[in-house]
């Protein structure tokens, strides 16, 4: 069935005079900034006054077009929290995106924001739902150290658009 599907999409696409071969997008700089921290890292994670460890993997996928994410650690008291991202850029939007859903909601996060290459960091924003059944806005930063550690951060903000820091994330490579 899907072979039909795709059978049929490259029929439509060449019977209008388009070539599939040159007409579809491909990865661009921002995707290779993107896929800098592919690989396996351990975390931890910041919340308050605790602390909890965690592992994360980001594996390149699509063609280097997405960067999928796959994050396990432990809320403490036997919590578990899993969380699944999909990261990439928006070559019409000129945007970065992203969306995220974990194990502590059924509503999905979705981001969007751009590199600040002064501050060496990726800097998003969106809205989530809180815990209450609101729409609330936050705000992520990712900044990386080197080639073997990240720091991610996640606030909240607040009706007067000031940040509230909600947790950070600290990143190491696994060698």
């Amino acid at each position: 069935m899907l072979r039909r599907v795709i059978l049929a999409a490259i029929v439509c696409l060449t019977s209008t005079g388009l070539s599939v071969a040159q007409d579809f997008q491909k990865p661009g700089t921002e995707h290779a900034r993107l896929r800098e921290i592919e690989g396996k890292w351990d975390a931890v994670m910041v919340m308050g006054e605790q602390k909890t460890k965690a592992t994360a993997t980001y594996k390149s996928i699509n063609g280097g077009m997405w960067l999928a994410s796959d994050f396990d650690g432990d809320l403490g008291g036997g919590l578990k929290f899993q969380g699944h991202g999909l990261d990439g850029y928006d070559q019409q939007k000129k945007k970065y995106v992203g969306i995220w859903t974990d194990s502590m909601s059924s509503a999905p996060l979705h981001l969007e924001g751009d590199y600040d290459s002064k501050g060496k960091q990726l800097v998003m924003t969106g809205e989530s739902t809180n815990p209450e059944g609101k729409r609330q806005k936050v705000k992520t930063t990712t900044e990386s150290k080197d080639k073997d550690q990240f720091t991610f951060k996640m606030y909240m903000v607040d009706a007067g658009g000031k940040d509230q820091l909600a947790f950070t994330i600290e990143y190491s490579r696994q060698k």
